[in-house]
């Protein structure tokens, strides 16, 4: 059930690295050269500032904040409004994007922890690189000559070395979602105020947001007494999180002037980077391992594989003097261009000319009805004249060849009675030559009857033959088509991505009656991290539907309804009444049966 949020994510990250990497170097500096001004090291920082942290005036298509649809017109007049909304966009943007990333990493871990001891063994020795192989193995071996208890001692180890890295990134992400959750409360508080006049009201949200910066760099400090003595990460603390203080507002002055308001947005700017550089060095050592590591046994197989593929290549090469390659390859395209031949272009051009009665162009058959009517018309003279012959008497030219068929085998048998005498003398000869004619009759008769039957039936051998291309274009078609709908994906087009979207209705739904039972309990902490997880499931959701939404037509309804799920102020009853509306309602978040 993972969505990508979009943006700048890469970008965000390089600039996160840069900033760190800058202040570090910046301090050695400082330490090798105490006497070189420092007033040239804080021009550079500012000239970084005012390159990288300016905010995008592009945000991702995510879930909007809640403000007045009006105030979207006020930042086309006033620049210091249009800033304003940006940097509260990019702080929600930010806190996402974050967000996704611990969920991301923290949905792996607990995974793995939900699995067996045996899934947690195999995972500590065979899916976190050579390194931790080669230890891992030492370990065991030794542990079982040992003691011989070497699977629970690896097992117990292994729950450790999840368990420490869930309770990391669940406090990391309880914090971030508790200051999304007040954050967004309080932009909902203000929103008509920030439409009205921004700059008046951005100085009492600057003051909020002071408070709040200060609460989240307190719960993540406590990160610190996490720590254990035996931790597996190293340095993982070692660097503290400290945000710089926002200007205090002044009581006598009822609004800022521009270059306060420019000040602490910069000041905001500086805490957001502060805090995507803590975050990227945080979830960098408690992050799950890349696909590289885990499956280092079989990208190690297949480089092998590859390596001897390669030399086996080389030795059938023109660089050793070898002609197999330009043999094969010779082959093979005559074998391509034979099949094309057989099962894709004369199999095609047979179906053309089917299908334009193309019968009466072609060569004479093997039969015709003019043949089988003069061979037809002879044995009727024949038996004709011999019927009369032996009878005595005139037969009408219209008499039945079965009829007289009948007197020949009559008199036939009479003449067997004494064969060499009748053969010289008699009517066997004639009888036999009558027989023969007949015999004659019914073969090209069935003749005919088998050319019409081929005939019939030509375009069916064509389709019969064209069968192979068709079937291995089919294949590739689908291949295609998978890999472009993404199916794998909420944001895809297929079943799975159907299912994976209706899922994101469920856990939208047990956000809201978690934070309901929170609230009821007077967990107030709690209830502001699942508020914060359902502003998170929300933007997935909004991200999710958007293109599909739009295609059907069915955008604003939706987009209403997600915004409201996100509004503090509605009832919980009514929210699930709406969650419940939109399983029901909107195309793409039924299931695939019931759009049939």
């Amino acid at each position: 059930m993972e969505v990508t949020p979009e943006g700048n994510e890469s970008s965000r990250d390089a600039k996160t690295l840069i900033s760190f990497y800058s202040n570090y170097l910046s301090n050695r500096f400082t330490s090798l050269f105490p006497s070189f001004p420092s007033n040239f090291l804080e021009k550079i920082s500012n000239l970084y500032r005012q390159t990288l942290l300016p905010i995008s005036t592009k945000r991702r298509a995510g879930l909007p904040l809640p403000l007045p649809s009006n105030s979207v017109n006020l930042t086309r007049t006033a620049s210091e409004a249009s800033r304003i909304y940006e940097v509260l966009n990019d702080i929600m943007d930010r806190f996402i994007l974050n967000l996704h990333k611990i969920q991301e990493n923290l949905q792996f871990w607990q995974s793995i922890a939900e699995g067996s001891n045996a899934r947690k063994v195999y995972f500590m020795i065979f899916e976190r690189g050579p390194r931790a192989f080669v230890n891992g193995s030492v370990q065991l071996m030794r542990e079982a000559v040992t003691d011989g208890s070497a699977m629970q001692n690896l097992s117990h180890s292994s729950s450790v070395y999840i368990s420490e890295r869930i309770a990391v990134l669940s406090s990391l992400r309880c914090s971030l979602a508790a200051f999304l959750a007040q954050f967004y409360v309080e932009v909902d508080k203000c929103g008509k105020e920030l439409a009205e006049d921004p700059e008046k009201s951005f100085s009492s949200l600057m003051h909020t947001l002071n408070g709040l910066f200060s609460k989240l760099d307190a719960s993540i400090g406590h990160l610190h007494a996490l720590r254990q003595n035996d931790s597996s990460i190293e340095g993982t603390y070692s660097f503290p999180l400290l945000f710089e203080t926002l200007p205090e507002i002044s009581q006598e002055e009822s609004q800022w002037t521009n270059s306060e308001i420019k000040e602490a947005i910069n000041l905001v700017c500086t805490n957001l980077q502060a805090l995507d550089s803590y975050l990227a060095l945080m979830v960098a050592k408690h992050q799950k391992p890349s696909n590289v590591t885990r499956y280092w046994i079989r990208y190690t197989c297949g480089a092998v594989g590859l390596s001897v593929c390669s030399f086996w290549l080389l030795r059938h090469s023109r660089l050793m003097g070898s002609s197999d390659i330009d043999i094969w390859i010779r082959e093979a395209k005559e074998s391509t261009v034979s099949f094309f031949n057989d099962h894709v272009e004369q199999p095609l051009l047979a179906i053309r000319d089917e299908l334009l009665d193309t019968f009466k162009k072609r060569q004479k058959g093997v039969m015709d009805m003019e043949e089988v009517k003069l061979t037809s018309d002879s044995l009727h003279r024949m038996l004709l004249a011999f019927s009369e012959q032996t009878k005595g008497e005139a037969f009408p030219e219209n008499a039945s060849d079965q009829e007289m068929l009948e007197i020949v085998m009559l008199r036939y048998e009479k003449e067997l009675v004494h064969p060499i005498q009748n053969l010289l003398h008699g009517e066997l000869a004639r009888a036999l030559l009558i027989q023969v004619q007949k015999l004659k009759l019914d073969i090209e008769m069935a003749m005919l009857e088998l050319d019409q039957i081929l005939r019939a039936n030509e375009i069916n051998f064509a389709i019969l033959a064209a069968l192979p291309a068709f079937f291995l274009s089919l294949g590739l078609i689908v291949a295609v088509r998978a890999w472009f709908r993404q199916d794998t994906k909420a944001e895809g087009r297929g079943r799975i991505a159907r299912i994976q979207r209706r899922l994101l209705i469920v856990e939208i739904e047990k956000t809201i009656m978690q934070y309901q039972a929170y609230f009821d309990q007077g967990l107030e902490n709690d209830a502001q991290c699942m508020f914060g997880l359902l502003i998170y499931c929300l933007d997935r959701l909004y991200h999710a539907v958007r293109r599909h939404a739009k295609a059907t037509g069915e955008w604003q309804c939706l987009k209403q309804d997600i915004i409201d799920l996100g509004r503090p102020g509605l009832q919980t009853s009514y929210k699930l009444s709406v969650t419940a509306r939109m399983e029901r309602v909107y195309d793409c978040l039924l299931p695939s049966l019931k759009r049939q």
